[in-house]
């Protein structure tokens, strides 16, 4: 059985959720699902009018949102930070709200969210998205050492990642054949960050 990880399921992968956490059941995957905020999270986006503390706690509880879509396929929840013993899904409400570990802002989302909870449990990072991993001037990097512009993960993710030395990748969560590389640490199309 692989080693434990964090995987950042991104919102993008909605349509192809099911079919994710049956490939990720069938791998016998010990991994703390992080939901991206997707279109929940979107609605949060929306309301222009509210603080910058609203519209993070409101973007937050828009990833419970999707966890708990998550959960309807059979899988586990939790709301504490736990190296996990097996699939399952962190509702991230609770944690954040306790500890509030990083600014209430757009440039920090899910990725980043994610990379804290990796960083704090001492586990890799994989987050899956709808892109091939990280692009920059229109090319697609296999690995990114120093912060970069790049709209495939939120402004903060790479520094952060890079500053608490998170060992992330990130891959194409619409091919199943990365997914599995992927968990099982195998060679995969995809972007590694800071390692």
């Amino acid at each position: 059985m692989a080693e434990p990880l964090v995987l950042k399921m991104g919102g993008s992968l909605f349509e192809r959720s099911e079919d994710i956490i049956k490939l990720l059941v069938s791998e016998d995957c010990r991994a703390l699902i992080i939901p991206g905020g997707g279109i929940f999270a979107d609605m949060a986006r929306r309301c222009r009018v509210v603080s910058d503390d609203s519209a993070h706690w409101m973007a937050i509880l828009g990833m419970e949102q999707f966890g708990w879509y998550l959960a309807s396929f059979d899988i586990p929840t939790t709301d504490t930070l736990e190296v996990p013993k097996r699939l399952s899904i962190l509702l991230p409400y609770r944690v954040l709200k306790n500890e509030d570990p990083l600014p209430h802002s757009w440039e920090v989302t899910s990725d980043t969210i994610a990379a804290w909870v990796a960083w704090k449990l001492h586990l890799d990072l994989v987050v899956l998205k709808h892109v091939d991993g990280i692009h920059s001037s229109g090319k697609l990097l296999e690995s990114v050492d120093h912060p970069i512009p790049t709209d495939d993960v939120d402004p903060s993710f790479i520094p952060y990642v890079i500053s608490k030395r998170v060992k992330a990748l990130v891959v194409n969560g619409t091919h199943e054949e990365r997914i599995i590389s992927a968990v099982r640490r195998l060679p995969v199309k995809g972007t590694t960050i800071g390692f």
